[in-house]
């Protein structure tokens, strides 16, 4: 047996040395019943943490939902179409806006910037240039030297349109190394042309700078021009645009035509309503529409399995017999399911199930966007406005049902903490009130034990007294 830990009259531990019972298994055995309660509220407390994030995972689905269909449901959100054109040379876009329509153009010439190389040089003469745009513009560039280096960091330095790179081009007659500077327009089109001087702004005015692009030796290699396209060539109203670039976005509303050569055939611009794009949305919100449905399933179904004697038992899911879930997804499925003005969502390929999650038919919704585009979209768009309305009231952050519910799961949450929290307390006082009982018992049967002591050796020492009787003969 332990010892027991006595302090004065107040013991601070137990250990049964006079009573012969093993005290602290005693005692925590009492105090394993005692916390039944408290463990009772954890269980508790576990449990409606599970479903909290059971609830704030099918929330987020919902809400994802809820921001699908209202897209899907915003007026001319089906209203795509796609274009194209028979053209290598020519490639067109659509964008929003866009209607079905056909057109041919003519592209007469593409867009590009001005390109150009001086005269095979040494050294430059001097330090001053000046860049003269098409508009008649004058800029003053001013290099540091006449290095050939120095005119190609000015000319990069001033930021007006231009670039400009040293190229080696030989030797002199006397063998010193040779260079052109070739100096290339930053932007297509005619605007941005220009001419490059050796010689101040003021010189250019006077007649007295040299063009260093057009001097003998020198060369515009590429002259800047517009992109152009004739339409409805050859007719009494062919017309012809250009553009400073090879893109053409007002040619057709809601259409972007780029073109990459000139060429005298025609291309053919066709925009058609894109039921593969249409389709792709219906069929996303169908899926996302499932993902709510099996994650409302897989939580809400019984599980049935055996305890470790085999007995059979059912373990219910963490949304088993949940109202707030139950009605979330139910209404979820009648906006989806439900006819619209008369017509049946399975006219157009979206079905439901006798689990209760949606099919969709990619080929009936493609013939029925064929045959009658303007029921087909009434009726997606609906689905999506009534699913979009569902899903918000259940997802809503400020007023939706399960946002709700999960507010209040999390303040019964806090409460359980707290009353865990007090039964720490009450239960740290109950086994200090237990303990010090038995060390109490402890202390009393050792004392009853040295009295017991005692009066025994009192009473041994006590004399024992004899009586002789001897015999008398006569």
């Amino acid at each position: 047996m332990s010892t027991s830990l006595v302090t004065g009259s107040s013991p601070t531990s137990v250990a049964g040395l006079s009573s012969g019972l093993d005290t602290t298994s005693l005692i925590n055995s009492l105090m394993a019943v005692e916390a039944l309660p408290q463990t009772a509220l954890k269980n508790k407390a576990s449990d409606t943490q599970t479903l909290v994030t059971a609830l704030q995972g099918l929330n987020s689905q919902i809400a994802s939902l809820a921001t699908l269909s209202a897209a899907a449901a915003a007026p001319a959100a089906l209203d795509l179409y796609a274009a194209s054109s028979n053209s290598t040379s020519v490639t067109a876009t659509a964008t929003s806006g866009a209607s079905a329509g056909q057109l041919d153009i003519v592209v007469g010439a593409v867009a590009q910037s001005q390109a150009g190389v001086t005269a095979a040089m040494t050294t430059f003469s001097g330090t001053a240039l000046t860049l003269v745009g098409s508009d008649g513009t004058k800029t003053d560039i001013t290099a540091n030297s006449s290095s050939l280096d120095d005119v190609v960091t000015a000319i990069n330095a001033a930021g007006k349109g231009i670039s400009a790179t040293k190229v080696a081009s030989g030797t002199d007659a006397n063998g010193a190394a040779q260079y052109r500077i070739q100096v290339t327009g930053t932007s297509t089109g005619a605007a941005g042309a220009f001419s490059l001087y050796q010689g101040t702004s003021s010189q250019v005015s006077g007649g007295t700078a040299t063009d260093l692009l057009t001097a003998p030796g020198a060369a515009v290699t590429r002259t800047a021009q517009d992109a152009s396209v004739t339409l409805w060539a050859g007719t009494a109203a062919s017309q012809t645009i250009t553009s400073s670039m090879n893109t053409f976005s007002n040619l057709l509303p809601g259409v972007s035509v780029t073109v990459s050569a000139a060429s005298t055939t025609p291309a053919t611009i066709t925009v058609a309503r894109d039921s593969a794009q249409i389709s792709s949305m219906a069929q996303n919100l169908v899926s996302s529409l499932n993902t709510v449905f099996a994650a409302v399933s897989t939580q809400t179904a019984v599980t049935a399995s055996t305890d470790a004697s085999g007995a059979p038992i059912a373990s219910a899911g963490v949304f088993t017999g949940d109202s707030t879930v139950r009605d979330a997804n139910q209404s979820i499925l009648d906006a989806a399911s439900l006819p619209v003005n008369g017509h049946s969502p399975s006219e157009i390929g979206i079905s439901i199930t006798s689990t209760g999650t949606l099919t969709f038919d990619s080929a009936k919704f493609s013939a029925a966007l064929t045959s009658n585009p303007a029921l087909v979209t009434s009726i997606t768009q609906t689905i999506a406005s009534r699913v979009s309305a569902a899903a918000t009231q259940a997802s809503d952050k400020y007023t939706g049902t399960l946002t709700t519910k999960i507010t209040g799961q999390q303040t019964l949450i806090t409460n359980l903490s707290s009353q865990i929290s007090d039964w720490d307390t009450r239960l740290a006082t109950r086994k200090a009130t237990l303990e010090q009982t038995y060390a109490t018992l402890e202390v009393t049967l050792n004392n009853l034990k040295s009295q017991s002591s005692w009066l025994s050796s009192q009473i041994a020492a006590f004399p024992v007294s004899t009586t002789s009787s001897s015999s008398t003969g006569g």
